[in-house]
């Protein structure tokens, strides 16, 4: 399966582009992962809601674009439905086994995702109700397709 992860902003944190490169390298005998990061839109300091609309619509535009047309799109979105590691597990199965090939997670900007982003989406999962940056997600989301992998393959998954 080839899986891309669509994403606005770059990883600042030394701490967590190590722990998204080492998953992304357990990742090599189970999937092709592509990282595609997008830029974020410049803000001013405390904007308005009008503002920070723009900016969601602005990056919506450039996470539409960077979506491969084949590909199953699950947005995370902290409205959308929560599951286990083992539901996610075996929803990478049933897309296996009903042909789909390529999948895209994407995960949107500071300020969330636009309506046009959500519609896009296939589906839309959330992590929890509570609320994390976007670059933790990003090392979140590798850890469990890394995990979903092992899980479908029976084999133990210690770190």
């Amino acid at each position: 399966m080839h899986i891309q992860i669509v994403c606005v902003g770059k990883i600042k944190e030394k701490y967590l582009a190590d722990g998204i490169a080492e998953f992304t390298k357990r990742l090599t005998p189970f999937c092709r992962l592509i990282i595609t990061e997008l830029g974020e839109e410049k803000m001013p300091d405390n904007p308005s809601p009008a503002e920070k609309e723009k900016t969601i619509s602005k990056e919506g535009e450039r996470i539409i674009k960077a979506l491969r047309p084949a590909s199953y799109v699950i947005v995370l979105d902290v409205v959308g439905q929560a599951l286990s590691s083992e539901a996610l597990a075996h929803k990478f199965s049933e897309l296996a086994l009903t042909g789909k090939s390529e999948l895209t997670f994407v995960i949107g900007g500071a300020f969330g995702l636009s309506d046009a982003v959500r519609r896009a989406a296939d589906e839309r999962i959330s992590f929890s109700k509570m609320t994390f940056t976007h670059q933790m997600i990003r090392l979140l989301l590798v850890e469990q397709v890394y995990r979903a992998y092992k899980i479908n393959r029976g084999e133990p998954y210690h770190l």
